[in-house]
């Protein structure tokens, strides 16, 4: 994982649009887990639609120190089916 909050951001356009899964530290001994997409990059954030059940489109953003501090983990669905085929 890359170390600094630009290596981040810059490894996170890369998969602008692709589907991924996302894991959240929620507080309180509660953790988030939902598959979604990456929609949007910021200079200080990043925008994920989450897929819900009713099809409607739920939109979290998280700042790139949570990837750093590991409260927020992501995992691109496209590289581990690929990571699976090989």
């Amino acid at each position: 994982m890359p170390k600094t909050l630009a290596d981040i951001k810059k490894s996170l356009d890369c998969h602008l649009g692709k589907r991924l899964h996302l894991r959240a530290n929620g507080g309180r001994k509660k953790t988030l887990e939902s598959a979604g997409v990456l929609r949007e990059t910021y200079r200080a954030i990043f925008v994920v639609d989450l897929e819900q059940e009713d099809d409607t489109c739920k939109r979290v953003s998280y700042s790139y120190t949570d990837i750093l501090t590991e409260a927020v983990e992501i995992t691109f669905l496209d590289e581990t089916k690929a990571a699976i085929a090989k």
